[in-house]
């Protein structure tokens, strides 16, 4: 069985090198909103030397790449944090950002010894994870860049 053809029962599956181009529009798409200019190198980065080895996540709908977004596992062995998750703009709204963040969230919680989960996300979203128990623990006016606060949340499982 390949990466790419491993589910997570909801549509939901690994992250393939093939994905890199789809999860960077969705990316594009949620500029300056939700992501800065300045973190696409960052993102751009990420996908080439760790989607592949992370649990890095995409959902597609209509053939093409529609929400992105991953986990790691921290040093400390018992803190996962959700990194880079995002969906197509113009799919806002529709469901795909709770199934994603579930997905997510099981795949923590599966990790022998992971008793939170950490994120950091902007001030549109934050009232989103909120919805999942996330509590804000801190927050960095302009954190991502002019306009766009950093909210540091957290989860205890």
């Amino acid at each position: 069985m390949t990466n790419a053809s491993k589910t997570h029962g909801d549509g939901v599956r690994p992250y393939a090198e093939p994905d890199r181009n789809g999860c960077l529009a969705v990316f594009d798409g949620n500029m300056p909103r939700f992501f800065s200019a300045a973190e696409r190198p960052d993102f751009a980065r990420f996908l080439a030397r760790h989607a592949l080895d992370w649990s890095y996540l995409v959902l597609e709908r209509g053939g093409r790449i529609a929400a992105c977004g991953g986990i790691v596992l921290e040093n400390d062995g018992t803190t996962a944090g959700l990194c880079w998750g995002m969906v197509d703009r113009a799919l806002h709204g529709t469901g795909l950002g709770t199934t994603l963040t579930e997905a997510r969230l099981r795949s923590a919680a599966a990790i022998p010894g992971v008793t939170r989960v950490k994120l950091d996300t902007s001030q549109h979203t934050h009232g989103f994870y909120r919805r999942f128990g996330f509590r804000t623990v801190a927050v960095a006016e302009d954190g991502y860049g002019p306009g766009l606060d950093r909210y540091d949340m957290l989860l205890h499982l």
